[in-house]
């Protein structure tokens, strides 16, 4: 919890019996941590003001610390070539893996969207995606581990593209794309040649623009010839690009990312991997607020089973059933 020192609660944390441990207000100090340790207080239900008086989750800490260290160590990889393993398997791994045992998800959503620097961002983002659909999937824990360094260095090979076509806010020229789809063979000749990286990690680097029909690069690869990390981890790109606020691109509302990333599993996207994330995000919906396309706030309170993106609505006087009215969408999910 060490990361929280110095930082101003927004509400009280109290413990399992309804006790208030720590009073808001109140500005975080070492027995204050302690203090929470012994009353086995969940570091998520913790609450934290930022400087301009908006609020900070342990998870959007978590992630903007994370994203830190991970830019840190990209410009590193950037002038040396050479990736610090350890570094990755021992500081960033574990945190990728906590943000990821958030239980609400939506904050873990919100926490982990790109908003100001999208590269390092995107690193981070995808990494907790691929960890938290890996989680999903029960994989062994070495197996999620090695997902999760594999997911955080899917795009290292982007240490080679000129900065000036990773930020460009328009649409590439045919010239400027080559050299950025360039960046999964360069990420794959890092990896391989690297110590403590399998080469089942390189192949992420490679294959994760890779699709099932055979449409995707540097290869053209079809569904039989793509590893099962690289399909993660090609979902969990897609999701969190869409989610994004990006160079050329502003975040898409999310009932289009849902309908896109389904369309996208004629042919694209590996079916299970895709059907098993989005079902796992829309049995979380009900009694989550949402903010409608026409602007109106409301409560979710029924999935629809046969048509989870238009549920039944609770809004300030009287209910809407999306189902029935395809006017109105889903914009946005507040935490």
């Amino acid at each position: 919890m060490k990361y929280i020192l110095g930082k101003t609660l927004k509400y009280d944390v109290v413990n399992g019996v309804g006790l208030v441990v720590v009073a808001a207000k109140t500005v975080i100090e070492y027995e204050h941590i302690e203090l929470m340790k012994q009353h086995e207080i969940d570091e998520f239900s913790i609450v934290l003001e930022a400087a301009n008086g908006t609020t900070k989750s342990h998870t959007n800490l978590l992630a903007l610390q994370l994203v830190d260290q991970c830019m840190a160590l990209f410009k590193g990889i950037e002038y040396s070539r050479k990736i610090p393993v350890m570094e990755f398997k021992n500081i960033i791994v574990p945190t990728l893996q906590k943000i990821a045992n958030d239980p609400n998800i939506f904050r873990l959503f919100e926490a982990i969207k790109a908003k100001d620097n999208y590269t390092y961002e995107h690193n981070v983002g995808v990494g907790v995606l691929a960890t938290l659909i890996g989680k999903w999937m029960n994989l062994p824990e070495a197996e999620l581990s090695s997902l999760s360094l594999a997911a955080i260095l899917h795009d290292v090979g982007k240490v080679r593209v000129p900065t000036e076509i990773l930020t460009k806010p328009g649409k590439l020229t045919e010239e400027e794309n080559q050299v950025m789809k360039a960046h999964t063979v360069f990420g794959y000749e890092l990896l391989k040649n690297t110590v403590g990286i399998s080469h089942r990690m390189a192949l992420v680097a490679l294959q994760h623009h890779e699709k099932e029909d055979g449409s995707g690069y540097p290869f053209g690869l079809g569904k039989d010839r793509i590893d099962q990390f690289s399909k993660i981890v090609a979902v969990a790109d897609i999701f969190h690009a869409m989610s994004s606020k990006r160079p050329h691109h502003g975040a898409i509302p999310f009932f289009e990312i849902i309908t896109q990333m389904r369309h996208e599993t004629f042919g694209k996207l590996e079916p299970y991997i895709v059907s098993m994330f989005i079902s796992n995000i829309t049995k979380r919906m009900v009694g989550k607020k949402v903010l409608l396309t026409d602007g109106r706030a409301g409560e979710i309170v029924l999935i629809n089973p046969s048509n989870d993106i238009h549920p039944l609505i609770k809004l300030e006087n009287g209910f809407i059933d999306l189902s029935m009215d395809s006017s109105v969408k889903i914009s946005e999910i507040i935490m």
